[in-house]
């Protein structure tokens, strides 16, 4: 649930037609696995309710469209694995969100990310924190926060545990106490990439050739979107040649696979870079970081390019970069900013 909160008012907003058009091009939605299935709506309405707030319901659901959904199909059709959950945070959350907070005059938008926000009074910077439950710290989806942003924004479960606060809503009678995490891409419940975009676009996707780092054919492919880096499984190589897709090419139609050492990298290349703790990284500085949401985070040496470009260089080779995934950078607690991997 979402709240813009003036003082002691509050809005909660959730797009009921965003998750029509969801439901009507998914076929459905597995409200145990989703984010964003029409109880979530219901469920926020009777939770405003329950302790005497206003409740709105705002439609993005063009925006969302936009700047989400087309996105992540964009991105698999060029050989790219996006997060589509960052999109959201950045393009309706927190912009298409934050324009409506102003819009009806109130100061801050209160969410149910595990994160904090600080004010760094030397810096004169607000700094983006790691939620204090380790295991629920959601800093790595909200790297593209910007300092007004973060300004008027609220995480008031970034210093409790998850069992805290199912507490708290089990205490106050609240009817999602004991809901489930959402695991899910709310438009896409089963799981099934290559089947929504393909039921999207409204074409099949095109069969090319498996090919080995030589060229040399290997066997086919049903179609580029139906891979991402580093998958073993569902190639329909025999499964004793241990083969992954090292790589995938749009302009040839072609998927590469190789060994799994292959996979590994020790640097790579990041645009569309946001930076919060600091404006710019001119120099190398000693940091963590991260390539995935559910990775671990790696000791790494990161600066800018003279472009604005983001290059970080491992310690020791990372498995499978891919393509289209953010790389987060931390120092400490303290997220420094990051971008999407080139």
């Amino acid at each position: 649930m979402i709240g813009l909160k003036k003082r002691n008012a509050g809005i909660s907003a959730h797009d009921d037609y965003m998750k029509k058009a969801l439901i009507a091009m998914s076929g459905g939605v597995d409200r145990e696995k989703s984010c964003c299935s029409l109880d979530d709506v219901e469920d926020a309405r009777s939770v405003c309710y329950r302790i005497g707030i206003r409740y709105y319901v705002f439609n993005f659901s063009e925006r969302f469209k936009e700047d989400v959904m087309e996105r992540f199909v964009r991105a698999y059709e060029n050989g790219c694995t996006p997060n589509p959950c960052i999109d959201c945070n950045r393009y309706l959350k927190f912009d298409k969100l934050f324009q409506r907070m102003k819009e009806v005059g109130r100061d801050y938008i209160v969410t149910g990310h595990y994160a904090r926000v600080e004010y760094d009074g030397d810096k004169r910077r607000y700094l983006l924190k790691k939620a204090l439950d380790d295991n629920k710290d959601q800093s790595y989806v909200l790297y593209t926060l910007t300092q007004e942003q973060l300004a008027h924004v609220s995480f008031p479960l970034g210093k409790l545990t998850k069992d805290q606060v199912r507490d708290i809503a089990k205490r106050h009678g609240f009817i999602n106490a004991r809901k489930h995490d959402s695991q899910d891409i709310c438009f896409v419940p089963d799981g099934d990439y290559a089947g929504f975009i393909e039921k999207y676009t409204g074409h099949e996707s095109v069969p090319g050739d498996f090919v080995d780092k030589s060229g040399n054919i290997l066997g086919r492919h049903k179609g580029i979107i139906h891979y991402t880096l580093g998958q073993r499984r569902g190639l329909g190589i025999p499964p004793a040649s241990r083969l992954y897709v090292c790589g995938i090419s749009p302009k040839t139609n072609q998927v590469v696979l190789g060994k799994e050492e292959e996979l590994f990298s020790w640097e790579l290349t990041a645009g569309e870079v946001n930076l919060i703790s600091c404006e710019s990284l001119p120099e190398p500085v000693k940091l963590k970081a991260k390539i995935r949401y559910r990775h671990p985070e790696e000791p790494a040496t990161a600066w800018q390019t003279p472009d604005g470009k983001l290059h970080v260089k491992f310690d020791r080779p990372q498995r499978a970069i891919t393509k289209g995934q953010a790389v987060v950078l931390y120092d400490g607690d303290e997220v420094i900013g990051g971008g999407v991997i080139e």
